[in-house]
């Protein structure tokens, strides 16, 4: 394996010269500027580089481990994860408030990307505790807060998310597990969960799970869901927290990818845990860790694509085998043959327009919560809303191809383990579907996300892109003009249609929203990479062939849309 590279000159170039990060910080009235975020990139590029990409490989071969009850991490997990927790990153972008840094969450998401280029199952364990101080923050009492927020905003204590059972999956409504009132003012839940990420490991301190369950008089459905709040120790008498709860590992799941990750089965026999919010109103408070979880995921594809290009493109480099086009040289290295070129080009293409997408969309979710006008804070709030799933789906989709890919550009080679391109495979596989399958959230694009303000956040996201497409002359902003019109087209099509037609365009849809969305990225940094360096050189060639080769798929999708639903509900159900 050929050692990473942290992609720090193109955060600094989209943060200079694309995304107007040192504006959008004085807007907010943050004292952080481009020199500063690229030197805390620099050196959390330096942590994922050197510390948790030789860990990678070794962690999925040894895998997490499960005896007698004790789940153990693959070895040198636990001391990485010691080094990142006491070196700040875990507490990189919350809150100084429970004792986090408070740096722009634009950081956190970059960062995000490197630690699932480098080792996606240990990214799991500070992003899944992120997300749960998420939610105990927004929903919480005040002295749940008090309690559990500062050590895991820290990273001493870890957080999980247990909402899944055998027999309810995507449909919570099914779920069985029970919280029973018990005494000073906890309760006692009963249920077994599985699929729970991090839900046990050996790194040190305390696992703050929080649990989906219905109370005795709860109505059925999911309006009788409520969140609780479980940890792995209870207080004791002291004050310390070495209580074992009554919760355990039945199973750790056996998995085709993220083997390091420790994926339990977990069971709950009446452990202690107590409300986050309101009675029968969990999966709103559920929903804050999950909003957060599904950008996180988003990301994951994008690191990992990330990760394997720069080993594919590093091997096309050394790789010699054919001869040159003209036939005058031989052997050549591989990156002369033009179809290995499309390969890497189409994985480039993406991960540069995905860094991009990815960091426009983390400084609306900046604004979101800093910015000082109360309207500009819901009109970015509304963005992320819309591009969340653009973002879980069309990253992860892209990712997995873009894995399997540049796992082809080795051939033979990149079917054996000790290339290692294999795992990035089976590593990004998972990301299109935990966190909400991508057909789920192509749904949830087109059922809920479109009618935002009936209609009028979608048109004013894709109004954005027209205004800033106007004048360009370049190829990527002509095919992004003509993809957006298409875009523009299905959005109208889709509006008021019923279940069935929605459901036929879903996917397809939530695909040509991201290319438009990718196109303009792409226009941005072709109209920022003006000089003649062999940096901004580069950028111009791969928005064409962005442009040229990528962006026509959207002719496609929008032909596949137009055709509604009745290709894919002609057939019977009992003739499949």
């Amino acid at each position: 394996m050929q050692n990473y590279v942290p992609p720090v000159d193109d955060y600094r170039f989209l943060m200079t010269q694309v995304l107007g990060f040192d504006g959008a910080m004085a807007e907010m009235g943050l004292e952080v500027d481009s020199d500063l975020a690229a030197a805390v990139l620099e050196e959390a590029g330096r942590l994922c580089a050197e510390r948790l990409h030789p860990l990678n490989r070794t962690g999925d071969e040894e895998g997490s481990r499960l005896i007698d009850g004790v789940v153990t991490l693959p070895r040198g997990f636990a001391d990485a994860y010691r080094e990142f927790q006491e070196a700040g990153w875990a507490s990189l972008s919350s809150d100084p408030e429970h004792g986090g840094q408070g740096l722009p969450f634009i950081l956190q998401l970059w960062l995000d990307e490197m630690l699932s280029a480098t080792n996606l199952s240990f990214g799991l364990i500070p992003g899944l505790t992120r997300g749960a101080c998420e939610a105990i923050k927004a929903h919480a009492s005040e002295e749940l807060k008090a309690v559990y927020l500062p050590p895991m905003v820290r990273g001493e204590w870890t957080g999980a998310m247990a909402l899944t059972e055998s027999g309810a999956g995507t449909d919570l409504a099914l779920l069985k597990t029970k919280a029973e009132p018990s005494g000073e003012n906890g309760y006692a839940v009963t249920g077994t969960k599985i699929f729970i990420s991090s839900g046990d490991h050996d790194i040190g301190g305390n696992i703050v799970h929080l649990v989906l369950a219905r109370l005795p008089d709860a109505p059925a459905g999911v309006k009788g869901i409520s969140l609780f709040l479980v940890p792995k120790f209870l207080p004791d008498a002291s004050g310390g927290f070495t209580v074992r709860n009554a919760m355990s590992v039945g199973a750790l799941e056996k998995k085709m990818g993220i083997h390091a990750q420790p994926t339990c089965v977990m069971n709950y026999d009446g452990a202690t845990g107590w409300l986050v919010g309101e009675p029968h109103k969990g999966l709103a408070a559920m929903f804050t860790m999950m909003n957060a979880e599904r950008l996180m995921v988003g990301i994951q594809g994008l690191g990992i694509a990330g990760g394997a290009y720069q080993q594919a493109a590093a091997y096309a480099r050394d790789r010699l085998q054919g001869r040159s086009a003209d036939g005058s040289r031989g052997p050549v290295a591989i990156i002369e043959h033009a179809d290995v070129r499309r390969m890497l080009l189409g994985v480039r293409a993406f991960v540069e327009a995905g860094r991009a997408l990815a960091g426009w969309t983390a400084l609306q979710l900046d604004r979101a919560h800093r910015h000082p006008d109360g309207a500009e804070r819901a009109r970015a709030d509304a963005l992320v809303a819309l591009l969340t799933p653009v973002v879980k789906a069309g990253f992860t989709d892209f990712g997995f191809e873009s894995a399997v890919q540049a796992q082809q550009v080795f051939g033979g080679h990149g079917y054996i383990r000790e290339w290692g391109m294999e795992q990035y495979v089976r590593d990004a596989r998972i990301a299109q579907i935990y966190e909400g399958t991508n057909g789920v959230q192509a749904m949830d694009l087109v059922g809920r996300k479109l009618p935002l303000g009936d209609g009028a956040v979608a048109q004013g996201f894709f109004d954005m892109i027209a205004a800033d497409l106007e004048g360009q002359a370049t190829p990527v902003a002509a095919g992004t003009c003509e993809a957006l019109q298409l875009l523009r087209d299905a959005t109208a099509a889709l509006h008021g249609a019923d279940a069935d037609r929605l459901g036929a365009a879903a996917v397809d849809y939530l695909r040509l929203f991201a290319l438009v969305s990718m196109g303009w990225m792409w226009a941005r940094m072709a109209a920022a990479a003006k000089d003649g360096t062999s940096a901004h050189s580069g950028k111009r060639a791969v928005a064409d062939f962005f442009a040229r080769r990528m962006l026509p798929q959207a002719k496609g999708l929008a032909a596949a849309l137009s055709a509604g639903a009745e290709p894919i509900m002609a057939l019977p159900a009992d003739a499949f």
